[in-house]
């Protein structure tokens, strides 16, 4: 039986943790240069600048590739799960938002009486432009480059 705590000394998934991390962190200045406003909670929201679910899954297949060989049936999957979610993030998600935007400005304009049908306001920010897909991709690139090297 396996320790555990292996998971602690496991470099694959630290490494796509950190990206992920940097990448999250990554959020909040790239959205005060952009809106002109400090928002903490960008750190646990989804969409925006860069994309951590492509940063993490791009250090993941790097990772793997790295250390499993990037000849092997591992690193193949990990390639096609990275492509599967870069593409979810930067289509199907990001039409949410956009959708989530549009029904905002609805509820925002139509009132009944002077009060507005409902105040609860759909999440916007979902999915992700192409550009913060390929954000993520470099921040995830990157990542893994400093764990195979340093």
């Amino acid at each position: 039986m396996h320790d555990i705590l292996g998971v602690l000394q496991n470099r694959v998934l630290i490494c796509a943790l950190t990206a992920w991390f940097v990448a999250q962190t990554m959020k909040i200045p790239t959205y005060w240069l952009i809106e002109k406003k400090l928002d903490w909670g960008r750190f646990f929201g989804s969409g925006g600048m860069p994309s951590s679910h492509s940063a993490f899954v791009i250090s993941l297949a790097m990772m793997v590739g790295a250390t499993e060989g990037f000849d092997t049936a591992a690193f193949a999957i990990s390639v096609v799960l990275s492509a599967i979610v870069m593409y979810d993030a930067s289509g199907v998600r990001h039409e949410t938002g956009v959708q989530g935007q549009v029904l905002n400005e609805i509820i925002q304009k139509v009132f009944v009486d002077g009060q507005p049908i409902t105040d609860k306001e759909l999440k916007e920010l979902v999915g992700h432009t192409k550009v913060e897909v390929a954000g993520g991709f470099l921040v995830g690139l990157l990542t893994a480059l400093a764990f195979i090297y340093l």
